[in-house]
């Protein structure tokens, strides 16, 4: 199947709906219509609400928003929900303990979706990330977890992360 990309200078004027099968639909100022487009964020972590990409199936970009605020209704509405639907990043709010303060290691932490338990194969999976003092860190599920800053944790939490960096 040939693509036809669309080169267009100007990717900020579109309308967005769903369709009855709930995938999203771009329809460029001109007319064109790319179906189940997704959003995809520039800056996930620093700046989420900022640069959002939004691209066809053949993972080509047809439409922009520079700042999510700005993007009218319903759009917005839309962009949100498919962002909410897509991404899975806890937020580590505690870390209440850890199985070993070597790894592979079981910790237990209490996020902003509730206590979960997971494993931690090595410290190279605890990143930092920015200029803020952010640190993303991955289970051996693959899934992120986000600490927005890990000077703001409690003490015991700074003291199971001091371990581990």
């Amino acid at each position: 199947m040939m693509s036809t990309p669309y080169n267009t200078p100007d990717r900020t004027h579109f309308t967005l709906e769903r369709n009855a099968f709930g995938k999203l639909i771009l329809t460029t100022e001109s007319g064109v219509r790319f179906e189940a487009v997704v959003p995809v964020r520039a800056f996930p972590i620093q700046s989420p609400e900022v640069g959002i990409s939004i691209v066809n199936t053949d993972s080509e970009e047809v439409g922009w928003v520079d700042q999510l605020v700005d993007c009218p209704e319903p759009a917005q509405s839309l962009i949100r929900q498919e962002l909410a639907a897509r991404e899975f990043m806890p937020v580590i709010a505690q870390i209440v303990g850890v199985s070993s303060f070597s790894t592979p290691c079981t910790w237990t932490v209490d996020t902003d979706r509730g206590r979960t338990e997971f494993v931690l194969r090595g410290d190279e999976d605890i990143r930092r990330i920015g200029k803020d003092n952010a640190l993303l860190i991955a289970d051996t599920h693959g899934i992120q977890y986000l600490v927005r800053d890990q000077f703001a944790l409690n003490t015991a939490s700074k003291k199971i992360l001091d371990r581990f960096l």
